[in-house]
C-alpha cells in the first residue's frame, strides 16, 4: 500500500508525509549507542492508566501518543506493563523484523478467551503455522477474484433494497451484505437464518473487550452482567458453527474447495485431524473478523464520501470511465484493479479509520526496541489510530483527505505509516479479501447513487474494532446521469 522511507532516513523535500509538519527521523546514532529505559507515563498506584482508559480511551491515546514528545512510552494498565510504540520503523522492527521475539501474549488471549483462543488471530507458535497454512490457499489472489461476481450480486441486492429507503442505517445495513458475501464465498452457504444468532454474538464480542468495559479487564468466568452476555452468546454462535459443519459433511458439496471444506477436512502432516474446539474457534473468528472489519471500513468510507462532495463526485467520475465498456456496467476484479481515486478512498478510510486500531505485541525475552531496553513480558502496542494521525506523516491529519495519496507521497511514506492490516508473518489473511470486496461494493452503490449525510455528529467507539459510536444514517438518490 505504500512504499519505504529512503535508505538513508531523509525525506526528498524535508518535510512530513505530504509536504507537512518537519519529519522528525529516528535517532540512529543513540540506536547504535547505549541502551536506556523509554520514558513512563504516570499512572496511579497499583493500577496505572486503567482507570483513564476505562473513563476516555480517546483521551488515553491523545496522552500516550502526543503527550511525551517520544517514539517509545511505557506505562501500565494494572500490573501489565506496557510500551507503545508511534514511529513507524519501530512498529516495522517489531512487527517484521523482530517478529519471531514476540508472542501475541496474555493481553490478546484475554480478548479472546472464551470465543476465538484457538483461532488464527490468538492462537500461537506451531499450531498457528500450521493452520495459516492450512487456510492460506482460500485467500490467494486467483481464489479471492473468483469471489468478484458474488460481492458484486451481492452489492446490487442491497442497492435495490436501499434505493426506495427513505435512508438506510449503514452500521447496520454493512454488515448484512458483508455477512451474506462472506457467507457465500468463504462457506458456500446462506448465513441469513443465523443471522440474529451472528449479530448478538458480535455485539457481545464487542462489548467484552470495550475498555470502557470493567468486565474487560476481568477473567470471563467472573460472572458480571457483561460476561454473562457474553458466554450465553458464544454458546450461540458456537452451536450455529456446528450445525453449519455437520450440514457440510452430510452435503453432496463435502469435498468442496472453499475455507468451510478446507477447515472440515484438515488434516495435519502426522495425520492428525483438527479438534472441534480448534473447528469451533477458526469458523468463529472468521465469520466475526471476515464480515464486521470490512463492513466498518465500508461504513466509514460511505460516511467520509458523503459529508465530502468534491471527492465523491471525484470517485463516480473514475467509476464511470472505468465501468463505461464493462458488460453491463458493473464492476469487475479487473475493473477496480488501478482505479487510483478508488485505492485513494480505501487508504484514507483506513487511515483514519482502521478497523483494528491497535496491535499488540508480548516480548518473550528482553529486547531492543530502537535505543530502548524492553524487558521480557511487557506488552507492546502499536496504535494505527495514533501512528495514522501523526502530523509527521500526513498534512491536516484529522481530515478525510483522498487527494493526499499521490504517487509522491506514497514514495515518500514510511511503508509503516499506514498499516491497517497489520504486517509481518501475523498480517491479516484476509487483507486482499477485505480490500477487493471495499473496493467492490463502493463502486456498485457511487456509481448508481449520490449519497449524503442525515446523521451528521459521529464520533468513535473503542472496542475490539472503531466502531462509530451512534447508528449512522445516510441518504441514498439515484444519480440522474
Amino acid at each position: 500500500m505504500s512504499a519505504p522511507a529512503t535508505a538513508d532516513d531523509e525525506r526528498p523535500d524535508g518535510t512530513g508525509g505530504d509536504g507537512g509538519a518537519a519529519y522528525r527521523p529516528v535517532d540512529r546514532a543513540a540506536m547504535r549507542g547505549e541502551r536506556s529505559t523509554p520514558p513512563h507515563a504516570d499512572g496511579l498506584p497499583g493500577v496505572g492508566k486503567v482507570l483513564e482508559l476505562i473513563r476516555d480511551p480517546h483521551g488515553f491515546y491523545e496522552d500516550l501518543g502526543y503527550g511525551y514528545d517520544a517514539d517509545v512510552v511505557a506505562y501500565r494498565v494494572n500490573r501489565t506493563p506496557a510500551v507503545m510504540l508511534t514511529h513507524p520503523e519501530y512498529v516495522q522492527q517489531v512487527l517484521v523484523e523482530d517478529a519471531p521475539k514476540y508472542r501475541k501474549g496474555h493481553v490478546v488471549s484475554r480478548a479472546f478467551e472464551g470465543f476465538g483462543e484457538k483461532g488464527l488471530v490468538a492462537s500461537e507458535g506451531e499450531e498457528w503455522a500450521r493452520d495459516r497454512s492450512l487456510v492460506q490457499p482460500a485467500f490467494y489472489r486467483e481464489r479471492v477474484e473468483a469471489y468478484a461476481d458474488t460481492m458484486v450480486e451481492e452489492a446490487e441486492r442491497a442497492a435495490d433494497e436501499w434505493a426506495d429507503a427513505e435512508s438506510v442505517r449503514v452500521d447496520a445495513a454493512t454488515k448484512e451484505v458483508t455477512l451474506r458475501i462472506i457467507a457465500r464465498t468463504m462457506f458456500g452457504t446462506d448465513l441469513s437464518g443465523r443471522g440474529a444468532v451472528i449479530r448478538d454474538a458480535a455485539d457481545a464480542i464487542l462489548s467484552r473487550v470495550e475498555p470502557t468495559n470493567p468486565s474487560a479487564y476481568l477473567p470471563v468466568w467472573v460472572p458480571t452482567p457483561s460476561n454473562r452476555r457474553f458466554l450465553n452468546a458464544m454458546r450461540g454462535l458456537k452451536d450455529a458453527m456446528s450445525e453449519m459443519v455437520a450440514e457440510r459433511r452430510a452435503s453432496d458439496d463435502a469435498d468442496g474447495d472453499d475455507l468451510l471444506s478446507m477447515l472440515v477436512d484438515a488434516e495435519y502432516d502426522d495425520g492428525a485431524t483438527m479438534s472441534r474446539e480448534r473447528l469451533q474457534d477458526h469458523l468463529v473468528t472468521f465469520v466475526f473478523a471476515g464480515h464486521e472489519t470490512t463492513a466498518l471500513l465500508l461504513t466509514w468510507a460511505l460516511r467520509s464520501l458523503a459529508r465530502n462532495p468534491g471527492a465523491q463526485a471525484e470517485l463516480q467520475r473514475e467509476l464511470d470511465d472505468a465501468l463505461a465498456d464493462a458488460p453491463g456496467g458493473r464492476p469487475t476484479a479487473d475493473a477496480v484493479a488501478d482505479l487510483p481515486y478508488l485505492d485513494a478512498v480505501v487508504d484514507e478510510t483506513t487511515r483514519l479509520y482502521p478497523p483494528a486500531y491497535n496491535l499488540f505485541r508480548e516480548a518473550k525475552r528482553d529486547v531492543d526496541v530502537g535505543p530502548f531496553e524492553v524487558p521480557a513480558g511487557t506488552t507492546v502496542t502499536t496504535p494505527q489510530w495514533v501512528v495514522h494521525r501523526d502530523e509527521r506523516w500526513y498534512d491536516d491529519p484529522e481530515s478525510f483527505v483522498p487527494d493526499r495519496w499521490t504517487p509522491e507521497m506514497r514514495e515518500a511514506l514510511p511503508e509503516y505509516a499506514h498499516y491497517p492490516f497489520g504486517g509481518g508473518p501475523r498480517s491479516c489473511i484476509g487483507n486482499r479479501f477485505a480490500t477487493l470486496e471495499a473496493k467492490l461494493v463502493l463502486a456498485t452503490l457511487l456509481s448508481r447513487f449520490d449519497v449524503t449525510p442525515k446523521t451528521e455528529d459521529v464520533g468513535v467507539r473503542f472496542t475490539a474494532t472503531l466502531q462509530p459510536d451512534r447508528p449512522v444514517h445516510l441518504y441514498f438518490t439515484e444519480r440522474t446521469t
